[in-house]
């Protein structure tokens, strides 16, 4: 098997020296599919090991990838990043994506968690209380998008309204206040949901602004669009840059 050495070592670190699960039963896709991931663009996209494996398990997320979640999650363990970030995660992918989709990557943590013998502080990260959720949570918008989202909770017709108010509370309130991953990369891997799920443009485009706002500028996002390549294919990432691109150009 002709896998590469740059390859093949950045391979052990990630999966500690497992065997993956088509390296004897598809031999030459095993070869194509790890030199491309695992040497050409890792070596393309300079990213720190934290943003490189966050935006790759929302991706995974995004795309209901589960089984590639599963490996990802040692690799990202492997490579020291924080459990407590990688729950977060998980934990925000529930407002962009839905317990329907969410529940089996949570159940999955969780085991390979135990299986890894990793455990998380069971200290509260919640910031917030029933009564200032939502006041916290429009706090967080407004520092995300401008302004303009101060009263953006109670605006819309009136029968739909309890919708902005829920955003504004559940959202940002209940998920964006809690600690143990900073609002930055928050943004980042909410940007990797919703590119990675699709029929979102409109969203994607309203945080692809809010990342640049908050820092995470073009080189970055394209950077990690790049590196999420092969665990999302080339149609959504040529979506995303699209509207990288163009919000871009609309900040200058």
């Amino acid at each position: 098997m002709a896998i590469n050495p740059k390859a093949e070592s950045y391979r052990e670190k990630m999966r500690n020296s497992e065997e993956g699960p088509f390296a004897k039963s598809d031999p030459e896709f095993f070869e194509l599919f790890a030199n491309f991931a695992m040497d050409e663009v890792v070596s393309q996209c300079d990213l720190d090991d934290r943003t490189a494996f966050l935006s790759t398990l929302a991706v995974l997320l995004g795309c209901g990838g589960l089984d590639e979640f599963r490996i990802m999650l040692k690799g990202a363990l492997n490579f020291g990043v924080d459990p407590v970030e990688i729950k977060e995660t998980i934990y925000q992918a529930t407002a962009y994506l839905g317990i329907g989709r969410v529940f089996p990557f949570l159940k999955a943590c969780n085991e390979v968690f135990a299986e890894n013998g990793v455990k998380v502080s069971d200290e509260p990260r919640t910031t917030t209380t029933a009564e200032d959720r939502r006041e916290k949570g429009t706090k967080a918008q407004v520092r995300i998008f401008g302004d303009y989202m101060n009263d953006f909770w109670k605006s819309g017709p009136e029968d739909t309204r309890h919708i902005n108010r829920w955003l504004a509370a559940n959202c940002f309130g209940d998920y964006y206040t809690r600690k143990g991953l900073d609002i930055e990369m928050r943004e980042l891997v909410t940007f990797c949901f919703l590119y990675a799920q699709g029929g979102c443009e409109p969203q994607l485009a309203s945080h692809a602004a809010a990342n640049l706002r908050l820092g995470n500028d073009k080189d970055l996002l394209v950077r990690v669009i790049s590196r999420n390549v092969p665990y999302i294919g080339y149609p959504r990432t040529l979506n995303a840059l699209r509207i990288v691109n163009k919000a871009a150009e609309e900040v200058k």
